[in-house]
């Protein structure tokens, strides 16, 4: 179809990677056909007014992508998209922790076979990404980071962005700069499990502090900070890992109000960040002198992809840091963060999203249909459920009767940093299991609630 001509208008993506995605699209339509010859290049650059080096990049693009060839002296031709094979469940189930909160396993072939295209492609520079890279990042990587973090209104100059190992690998870091042995961090009361190994390893003083419905109380903080002269403010503020809680933005700014009175310093954990679809500022945007933002992208891409970028409340704080980190460290996987950085470039990143968020809610929908109304604490948009039992069950003996399930189960002990732990559970409805696993675990579930600890294993 030598008169082919893309319309690029609603396409968000570089003008190189729509044109790529508009062959894809063709091709599915019909409009394109296996043996058709695209426009040259210089002719398609003119038609859309665009230059030429633009649509070369998107022709290399379709290429990689399987959907083209070039032809030495006959131009550029439809060879169709491989086809997508389903996507496979894991093979080696036994390797799932399923007392990890994972986002739901995507089992979209077609994204499947797009995110391997991906792979495959970051596979093309093997060889030099198996060298030791920038620490802290390639500039590349931190244009990536940077255009990620933008969609949550965080716009930081490159010298303040580090690109690290993970969450667990940054909270490490963080926590190394800002106290010393023996030191306070105060944390919400129901916490994050492992902000509380980190802390331990460390041979820090884990506060935490009481909640309401809306989070750690401003009472409690102004008091902490006048008895225990903490050295840092804890916080995982969105979709909370284990309650679902998410701070609203008026009790953000008053406890930001609150830690800059006493000149504390917040580091906000904000692995769920990215989830919800309605936008809360984050601690970063509201106190971006005092933050040390970490964002993680285990839950809202993949609990397998250890990357996490890290916003600095200066560029000066770099220099501590990067020595706390490298020191465990060393650098951040150039192969993990060159995957990363191709998936948010051509957007791969952003579909991962939306299945992930289209996943919840149908999980979290269940939940709702089967489980008691007023049962549990949940979010459309979290990957758990917080259960307080009623009585007489205990956590340990719930956790053992649901183990056959397949739900992912953890006892309140776990989360619990300040006051004795409440008769609860996390339950994961993410991971590999299926929609049906899930129901079926539910039900079992909602049985067991109605059921005295004896009589339920009858």
């Amino acid at each position: 179809m030598h008169d082919w001509t893309p319309d690029l208008a609603a396409s968000g993506k570089p003008r190189y990677l729509a044109i790529a995605d508009a062959v894809a699209r063709d091709i599915e339509t019909g409009r394109l056909s296996v043996g058709d010859r695209l426009p040259p290049q210089r002719t398609l650059a003119g038609r859309l007014t665009i230059d030429f080096t633009t649509v070369a990049r998107g022709y290399v693009e379709a290429r990689k992508r399987g959907l083209v060839e070039s032809r030495v002296g006959q131009g550029t031709f439809v060879v169709g998209r491989p086809s997508a094979a389903p996507a496979p469940r894991s093979s080696r189930p036994e390797l799932v922790d399923l007392s990890m909160n994972l986002p739901p396993e995507i089992d979209d072939p077609a994204l499947v076979a797009r995110m391997q295209e991906g792979m495959a492609e970051v596979g093309r520079d093997l060889v030099s990404l198996l060298r030791y890279h920038p620490f802290g990042g390639a500039p590349a990587d931190k244009d990536a980071a940077t255009a990620w973090l933008g969609r949550r209104a965080l716009v930081p100059t490159q010298d303040r962005v580090f690109v690290t190992p993970g969450a667990h690998a940054a909270l490490l870091g963080v926590f190394g700069v800002l106290a010393r042995r023996s030191d306070v961090v105060l944390c919400e009361a129901i916490t994050y499990p492992g902000a509380r190994a980190i802390a331990a390893q460390l041979g820090l003083r884990l506060a935490g502090l009481p909640m309401d419905e809306h989070g750690v109380t401003p009472e409690a903080l102004t008091e902490a900070c006048e008895r225990l002269a903490p050295k840092a403010l804890y916080l995982n503020p969105t979709l909370q890992n284990p309650t679902t809680l998410t701070i609203p933005e008026d009790r953000r700014a008053e406890l930001a109000a609150i830690a800059r009175s006493f000149s504390l310093p917040i580091v906000e954990d904000d692995a769920y960040g990215f989830v919800p679809t309605a936008k809360i500022s984050p601690f970063a945007a509201l106190a971006p002198d005092l933050t040390w933002h970490i964002a993680g992208l285990a839950k809202c891409i993949g609990a397998g992809l250890r990357a996490a970028y890290v916003v600095l409340p200066t560029a000066r704080a770099g220099f501590p840091f990067a020595a706390a980190l490298k020191a465990a460290n060393v650098m951040a996987s150039p192969l993990t963060v060159a995957l990363a950085t191709r998936w948010i470039e051509d957007g791969t990143a952003d579909t991962i999203l939306r299945f992930i968020r289209r996943e919840t809610m149908a999980r979290q929908a269940l939940a709702a249909e089967i489980l008691p109304a007023g049962s549990f604490r949940a979010d459309p948009l979290s990957f758990n459920l917080w259960v307080t039992l009623p009585k007489p069950w205990t956590r340990a003996a719930f956790v053992d009767q649901m183990r056959p399930t397949g739900l992912g189960m953890v006892a309140s002990d776990a989360f619990t940093a300040g006051g004795a732990p409440e008769e609860a559970v996390r339950v994961c409805l993410g991971g590999p299991a299926s929609r049906d696993k899930i129901r079926h675990g539910l039900e079992f579930m909602e049985h067991a609630l109605g059921e005295a600890p004896v009589a339920s294993f009858l």
